[in-house]
């Protein structure tokens, strides 16, 4: 689908080079929008901080962009600028663009890279926090009428429920005033972050309802499932466009790292029982829901749009018994580095993205295939060594410390 100029759009996007911010940005492209990527490459030194980089071979910046002129006769705007730091450089570069929507990836995305370390977690808050009310604020200092579309995380709700579907955005809620008046009003679903990733996408949430309130600013926040799956059209059209294939402990997404993991012959790591149950959407319906944001933004005087951008939920050990049957590979069970239940349920409303249009990619053996094969053809890529989580979510008790009980261990 490409649109009439009417409806094209300067769309800014910020974490433009990371895994669903590049297939988002030639997306975008595609149809038609007047794309910028906005980007420090922060994530590419990630890599050579962990020394595990992306299993796919990813091109420079310059060659990426190059490759995609090629192929599509289309042009993609890049400024490397770190929004948490240089306020001033990119006030300067909205006031010069004028986009009309900004789509905001630029945060650090991975909750075991955020518990780490002391380290870790203050750079995961600093850049987060930063990144987030620097954008917020810039729209507001700029005078433009821009709408904001975020990528949050379903992970903001943790991984419980309280026997109900997890709503969109919103609980309505009954309180009693002490007169015994019974009033009626909707708050924002309660958070319970698992990880200090998690608590900074929970306060974004704040952020956000702070400046629409008080600014007007349109403002649609996408609470993401894990992604799986590599490759959307537009990375597929030349290998110099592919996308990320993240697989380490860090940053590789559970599905993904069990296809690959059957793929190099290593076991399919199970952390803990696998009883947790986790949101999922693939990356093709990552790009087509912003897609959907961005053409159904909400005016200035509404509320905060929120979607739950998923479209099914899956047990961990059944991801793991369907590749296992997929792919012949062998399951390991392993301790679990989080502190999480051992098993959960979760019910996730999604009814705003299917009315806005939305045809869900649900998991099949073509697609999981697809990915396999993807894993197949760069396995000589891979370090094994990268492949265990080592990340931990609690630290180790020191000597006349009482032990914390954790309902996760097993």
């Amino acid at each position: 689908m490409n649109l009439e100029k009417s409806q094209s759009k300067k769309i800014f996007v910020l974490g433009g080079d990371g895994f669903c911010g590049w297939p988002t940005s030639l997306h975008l492209s595609n149809i038609g929008h007047d794309v910028v990527i906005i980007d420090n490459l922060s994530r590419r030194n990630i890599d050579n901080e962990l020394e595990a980089g992306s299993l796919t071979p990813i091109q420079p910046m310059g060659t990426r962009l190059e490759a995609w002129e090629e192929n599509t006769g289309k042009k993609i705007g890049f400024y490397n600028i770190d929004i948490a730091e240089d306020y001033d450089q990119f006030l300067q570069v909205i006031q010069s663009e004028q986009p009309d929507a900004i789509v905001h990836f630029a945060e650090q995305r991975s909750a075991p890279y955020s518990m780490k370390s002391p380290k870790h977690k203050r750079y995961t808050v600093n850049n987060n926090l930063n990144a987030t009310h620097n954008v917020l604020c810039a729209i507001v200092d700029s005078g433009l009428d821009i709408h904001l579309v975020h990528l949050g995380t379903m992970g903001v709700y943790g991984y419980g429920t309280a026997g109900m579907k997890i709503p969109e955005g919103y609980l309505d809620v009954e309180v009693q005033t002490e007169s015994g008046d019974r009033v009626e009003q909707q708050i924002l679903y309660p958070t319970n972050p698992g990880s200090v990733y998690h608590m900074t996408k929970s306060q974004d949430q704040l952020l956000f309802q702070y400046y629409n309130k008080n600014d007007s600013v349109r403002i649609t926040d996408l609470h993401q499932g894990i992604v799986w799956g590599t490759n959307t059209e537009e990375t597929k059209m030349d290998e110099r466009l592919i996308n990320r294939f993240d697989y380490d402990g860090d940053y590789g997404t559970v599905l993904n790292r069990f296809l690959m993991q059957a793929a190099v012959g290593y076991p399919i790591t199970v952390h803990g029982t696998g009883g947790q149950t986790r949101a999922f959407i693939h990356i093709q319906d990552t790009v087509r829901c912003v897609e959907l944001a961005i053409a159904n933004a909400p005016a200035r005087e509404e509320r905060v749009m929120i979607f739950n951008q998923m479209t099914e939920t899956h047990r961990v050990n059944d991801l793991a018994q369907l590749v296992s049957k997929l792919t012949g590979g062998e399951i390991a069970y392993v301790s679990n580095p989080r502190k999480e239940a051992a098993k959960n349920d979760l019910h996730v409303k999604n009814d705003l993205f299917l009315s806005k249009g939305l045809n869900p990619t649900t998991l099949d053996n073509g697609l999981l295939q697809e990915v396999t094969e993807v894993a197949g053809k760069y396995a000589h890529r891979a370090d094994h060594s990268k492949i265990p989580a080592t990340s931990t979510w609690t630290k180790e008790q020191k000597p006349g410390v009482p032990e914390a009980k954790e309902e996760s261990s097993v």
